[in-house]
């Protein structure tokens, strides 16, 4: 009889989403007739843009000749790629050397498979609401958690305390599920914090993209010292509509390097690049062709006006909550709208209510951590359409 890993009880019964397809599932079965509009997953629904399509048939076409035909790539990415989200880095004013930047299929997977390369003893510090992958990967890992408060109080941007220790710290700017922003001097004294402790950071931009003030840090590798005490995520997902087609970037810098504990040097960045050579084999050629015409001038245009498309979602729902004087946050800098559950519900009982009276599907807050149990969250990924449509049923219930 094999010994199983048994930090797998210590994760909730099912995962936040599996647990909300669930209850449509089951309302949907019983009420056929219904239309549901879902406002909840962050999943995008415009096309990908013409020149990504270009890019994808020609890494397509280069698989029908034997003279452009790949085979296994490099696990780390090709270089035409990583050379171009180094340039796209260069863009907003930051250097990222291109051998520091892994390709993968996506920020979901290595916020996960990261915390392979830390040990359990260390001290976690992961702000609460927060993404649940962050929390269940280092769970199935056997590791303890400590958990940093995000509230109303301080606007879902918790600071570092120094009277706490950390080893590892999670942040996400723009926040999933909060949809709020770190400003530069907020991360910087993040940075501060993390050099002092000898920490690290794993710093998650998925959603830097919608980041329209140039005031605000879209990568921590805008804040001085960063690259000694920080590995950043980010996916094309949000960005360019990548949600289907799977592919992000890591960045691991090489002046990531600690002492272990018998007195010899540990990089990070060689740690990174062991684990994905032994455990990946690359995200696909075709992939990265579609992804590198991406971040092309004219791939970034039609981009940009993807996320305008669901920022205008975002005001709609924005202008419903004002209307109904119910407090939120995100929505500008994010596709997310974060909100109090009207008349005191907890999220759950206001996710069943939502969808059994204006069958409009959300995410619970609960589902993101213990400060979240009276939060809901609403995504701008929607048409234009239904979302007016949700918000127009939105209207009438209160």
């Amino acid at each position: 009889m094999p010994k199983l890993n048994e930090n797998y009880q210590n994760l909730k019964e099912s995962y936040l989403f599996s647990e909300i397809a669930h209850r449509v599932a089951g309302y949907t079965a019983a009420h056929p007739d219904k239309e549901i509009i879902r406002l909840g997953i962050g999943d995008v629904t415009l096309p990908l843009g013409s020149l990504a399509i270009q890019g994808l048939h020609n890494g397509v076409d280069a698989m029908a000749s034997s003279d452009t035909f790949k085979g296994y790539g490099p696990e780390q990415g090709y270089d035409f790629l990583r050379n171009a989200i180094s340039a796209y880095y260069e863009e907003n004013g930051i250097y990222v050397d291109a051998e520091d930047i892994f390709i993968s299929d996506g920020a979901k997977s290595d916020t996960g498979n990261i915390s392979e390369l830390f040990d359990t003893d260390n001290v976690i510090l992961i702000p609460d609401p927060v993404y649940p992958v962050y929390v269940d990967s280092n769970l199935m890992g056997g590791k303890q958690i400590t958990y940093l408060a995000g509230n109303a109080d301080n606007q879902f941007l918790p600071m570092p305390d120094k009277n706490i220790h950390a080893d590892i710290i999670y942040l996400c700017s723009p926040n999933n599920p909060t949809g709020a922003v770190y400003n530069r001097s907020q991360l910087k004294e993040w940075v501060d914090y993390a050099l002092a402790n000898e920490a690290v950071i794993l710093f998650d931009s998925a959603y830097e993209a919608f980041i329209t003030d140039p005031k605000l840090p879209r990568s921590i590798y805008a804040i001085e010292g960063a690259k000694r005490c920080a590995i950043e995520f980010c996916s094309l997902s949000k960005t360019a509509g990548f949600t289907g087609t799977r592919c992000g970037y890591t960045v691991v810098p090489r002046e990531l390097v600690f002492t272990a504990s018998d007195g010899r040097e540990m990089s990070l960045h060689a740690m990174w690049n062991r684990r994905q050579s032994t455990k990946f084999n690359g995200t696909s050629y075709i992939v990265q062709k579609g992804a590198a015409a991406v971040f092309s001038p004219e791939g970034m245009r039609q981009c940009r006006e993807n996320i305008r498309y669901y920022q205008e979602n975002a005001k709609m729902i924005a202008r419903t909550l004002n209307h109904k004087k119910i407090p939120f946050f995100g929505g500008i800098h994010s596709p997310y709208i974060w909100f109090e559950c009207p008349q005191g519900m907890e999220s759950w009982d206001f996710f069943d209510y939502l969808l059994k009276n204006a069958q409009i599907v959300g995410t619970p807050g609960a589902g993101f951590g213990e400060n979240g149990t009276r939060y809901f969250r609403l995504t701008a990924f929607g048409t234009h359409e239904n979302t007016a449509k949700a918000m127009e049923r939105f209207d009438k219930l209160f």
